[in-house]
């Protein structure tokens, strides 16, 4: 924020960013409501008011009905002051979005990309913005800012993606570059795991938590760690890549980066659901990616114990002996509670954290059975016993992040009335 500390244009500028956030929080205001709020008086609530609606910032929306005395006006942001985009890219497709200034999402567009080789990483990105400005009724021009979510770390000294051998097209030490310039608007990047904790923590289950970790199974093992408020990437951006972590239960797994897996991601990922169901002489559902195969099993074996759980709340019959089924639904859900107990256990015993959010298809097809399990399993592995829940942010986690990191950064530019 431009200015000196304590004269009146920064103030102002502080009452009218406090304002903007009160709108956002709470919806429409009144004058007098704004004032209650802000604690200013209703003359400098209204010159604030006015001085918000002249910059564009905030909308005159309508009025107050259905109590005593005169109609109130009522203020609001204006959706049209900033919009923003993010982008969740996986090797089988890019999907995108555009939101306005006040967090809603206005347009979207998703482009399969099967089988991608590694040209056209640039071409189908702009394409993929553009056709979700498009949706939203925009043009890329008119987007503030775009943020991309990817597997991997861009390292921050050679500008090259790691940990992500699995996504072609991406590893050019050049691509950022590139796609900074076909867009031609502010891009930012970060790692899909790091935006899933980046939703969790502005509109999901880590809400007023500074100190938390995030785990993440899908195709694959991940975990974002937020100290203090703040992300912590590492060195090399990798902190967080405790799918290559090495741990009891699987063989030692060498030259990691090469082989692109590690202990952990062999001993509880999707993966690992699927050979344990096996074992058990589980069915196992075809036709699906890896890790849709293991969600739609502990989504079942999860069922399964629910049930079985609600039937004997109910004082109903003991299982027959020979339900050989359901005693594999419970097994497989307590071997793979135990695997990612195990992983959790090595992360607790350095970071400490005060909540563990659990989240990923394949963690939330399990549901508080799993979530129930890890718990328990953690408790005696681990002297420290954060609690664990599963994340909120359940649709598209990682565009809800790369949405909601791209709002942070505009709404302090966009709103800083001192300039």
């Amino acid at each position: 924020m431009a200015g000196t500390p304590g004269t009146p244009r920064v103030l102002r500028a502080m009452n009218d960013r406090a304002a903007l956030d009160l709108l956002l929080e709470h919806g429409p205001l009144s004058r007098t409501r704004i004032g209650k709020l802000t604690g200013l008086s209703k003359p400098t609530a209204s010159q604030l008011l006015a001085r918000l609606e002249a910059a564009g910032l905030v909308l005159a929306t309508g009025t107050t009905a259905g109590r005593p005395g005169p109609n109130a006006q009522l203020y609001s942001v204006n959706p049209a002051a900033a919009y923003v985009a993010g982008l969740d890219v996986t090797p089988i497709r890019i999907r995108a979005a555009v939101a306005d200034i006040t967090g809603r999402t206005v347009g979207e567009f998703e482009l399969p990309t099967p089988g991608r080789r590694a040209q056209g990483t640039v071409e189908q990105v702009v394409q993929a913005v553009d056709e979700a400005a498009k949706a939203a009724g925009l043009n890329r021009s008119d987007l503030h800012r775009v943020v991309i979510g990817t597997p991997g770390a861009f390292d921050p000294g050679t500008g090259r993606l790691r940990y992500a051998s699995h996504l072609p097209g991406w590893h050019s030490t050049t691509v950022l570059d590139e796609l900074a310039a076909a867009l031609a608007v502010p891009l930012e990047y970060d790692n899909d795991v790091n935006l899933a904790a980046v939703a969790e923590q502005r509109v999901g289950a880590a809400r007023d938590h500074e100190d938390f970790v995030l785990l993440w199974n899908e195709e694959g093992i991940g975990a974002a760690i937020v100290i203090g408020g703040r992300l912590h990437r590492g060195w090399t951006g990798g902190a967080g890549e405790v799918g290559f972590l090495p741990v009891p239960g699987t063989p030692l797994v060498r030259h990691v980066a090469k082989a692109n897996n590690g202990g952990f991601q062999e001993l509880a990922g999707c993966n690992a659901v699927l050979r344990v169901a096996r074992e058990l002489g589980l069915a196992i559902p075809g036709g699906r990616p890896l890790q849709d195969q293991a969600a739609a099993l502990l989504a079942v074996a999860s069922g399964s114990v629910e049930a079985a759980e609600a039937a004997a709340a109910e004082e109903a019959a003991e299982p027959a002996a020979g339900d050989g089924t359901a005693a594999a639904h419970a097994e497989l859900l307590a071997r793979i509670a135990t695997g990612l107990a195990i992983g959790l256990a090595s992360m607790v015993a350095v970071l400490d954290p005060e909540l563990i959010v659990l989240t990923g298809s394949v963690i939330v097809a399990g549901g508080e059975p799993l979530r129930a399990l890890i718990q328990a399993e953690l408790a005696e592995l681990a002297v420290p016993r954060p609690r664990l829940v599963i994340g909120a942010v359940q649709e598209h986690p990682v565009l809800c992040g790369a949405l909601q990191s791209a709002l942070a950064t505009t709404r302090d530019e966009v709103f800083d009335t001192s300039r």
